[in-house]
C-alpha cells in the first residue's frame, strides 16, 4: 500500500468518520476539549503507531484499552504483558525497551513524539488538541460509520500515491452543515496523520448557505473561520451565500499544502471542486437517497448522520 502504514490508515479513517459526530454541541471556545496526555493515553498512542495490526485496528479500540490497562505498571511502564496480550510484537517491544524489562513512560513519550508528522506540528494548537482527543475515543463510533470508514480505507489504499492529491467530496443536500463540517474535519485529520495528499471538499444537491451554527462549531474547536466579504451564487431560496476562509494550521515550507480553504454553499459539481477521480461521501439521508449517481466520482460511500438542525433553538 505504498507508504501508508496500517495503524495510521485505520486511525485516519475513523477520524474522518467520527469527525461528523465529534464536534462539541456548545459553541463557546472555552468548552473545546483538551486531550489529557497521561501515561495511559501516551501508551495508547504508542499502540496506534507501533502496535500489532489487530490492536491498532479502530474496530478493536475498546478491547485494546482493556488489555492496555492491565499491561501498564503503576508507574506507567508498559510491561511485557503487552506482548502476551498481543498489543505489540516482541521485536518491536524489545527495540523500544532496550535493555530494560519494560518500556518506561519517558521512552513511550519520546517514541510517540519522534513519530509526530511534520504537518501535525503545523496545526493550530487547539485544533491539534481536539484531534488528540478523538484518537482516544474510537470506541464511540457507531457501526454504520465504522463500516463506512472501512470502505473508505479500501478506496484510499487502492488510490493513494505519495505526492499526488487524493480528493474527496462530502455531499449533503444544502451544503450548509454536515458536508462542510465533514470536509473540514477530514482535512484536519489528514494533516494530523501526515497525509497531505488527502484533500477534502464539500458540495450539495440543492445549495443554500454556510450555516452560522457550523461556523460557530468549527470556531469552538480552534479552527479559524472568517468572512471574505465576497459572495457566491445564491441557491433557489435566494439567501445570501457568503464565502468564508477556513484555516486550521500555519503556513508551511515552500511546496507544503496550505492548511486553509475557501468554503461556501455550492453544488457538488461546482468548478471549485474536483470534477473526477474523487470519493463521494454521502453524509445526509436525503442526498443519499435522491442522488444515487454522483457524476465524476470513482467511489460513492453512504455515511449519513442525523441532521444537526433538530437541535436548533437549544444550547
Amino acid at each position: 500500500m505504498n507508504d501508508m502504514k496500517s495503524p495510521a490508515r485505520g486511525a485516519i479513517l475513523v477520524a474522518l468518520c467520527s469527525a461528523l459526530v465529534s464536534l462539541p454541541v456548545s459553541t463557546r471556545a472555552d468548552d473545546a476539549p483538551k486531550a489529557k496526555s497521561g501515561p495511559f493515553v501516551r501508551a495508547l498512542w504508542a499502540i496506534q503507531y507501533f502496535g500489532d495490526d489487530q490492536a491498532a485496528e479502530p474496530r478493536n479500540d475498546g478491547s485494546t484499552k482493556e488489555l492496555l490497562a492491565v499491561s501498564l505498571a503503576k508507574d506507567g511502564t508498559l510491561t511485557r504483558k503487552a506482548i502476551e496480550n498481543k498489543l505489540m510484537d516482541s521485536e518491536t517491544f524489545d527495540k523500544l525497551a532496550g535493555s530494560s524489562d519494560g518500556i518506561a513512560p519517558e521512552v513511550v513519550r519520546n517514541a510517540v513524539n519522534d513519530n509526530v508528522p511534520a504537518s501535525r506540528r503545523r496545526l493550530l494548537p487547539e485544533v491539534a488538541a481536539h484531534l488528540d482527543g478523538l484518537t482516544t475515543s474510537f470506541d464511540r463510533i457507531d457501526p454504520p460509520h465504522l463500516k463506512a470508514g472501512e470502505l473508505l480505507a479500501d478506496w484510499i489504499a487502492a488510490n493513494y500515491t505519495p505526492g499526488k492529491e487524493l480528493p474527496m467530496i462530502f455531499v449533503c443536500t444544502g451544503n450548509s452543515r454536515r458536508s462542510i463540517l465533514g470536509a473540514t474535519m477530514a482535512n484536519v485529520a489528514a494533516d494530523y496523520w501526515g497525509l497531505p495528499e488527502i484533500r477534502c471538499y464539500s458540495g450539495g444537491t440543492a445549495p443554500s448557505a454556510f450555516n452560522s451554527r457550523s461556523v460557530a462549531a468549527l470556531k469552538a474547536i480552534g479552527i479559524e473561520v472568517e468572512p471574505t466579504e465576497k459572495e457566491a451564487s445564491r441557491g433557489e431560496a435566494g439567501s445570501p451565500n457568503p464565502i468564508y476562509r477556513i484555516c486550521w494550521g500555519e503556513t508551511g515550507a515552500q511546496g507544503a499544502p496550505a492548511m486553509e480553504t475557501l468554503e461556501f454553499s455550492k453544488h457538488y459539481s461546482d468548478l471549485h471542486n474536483p470534477r473526477s477521480g474523487f470519493a463521494a461521501l454521502m453524509v445526509c439521508t436525503h442526498a443519499d437517497e435522491h442522488c444515487p449517481n454522483v457524476i465524476g466520482a470513482s467511489r460513492r460511500i453512504s455515511m449519513p448522520s442525523l441532521d444537526p438542525k433538530v437541535y436548533d433553538g437549544s444550547e
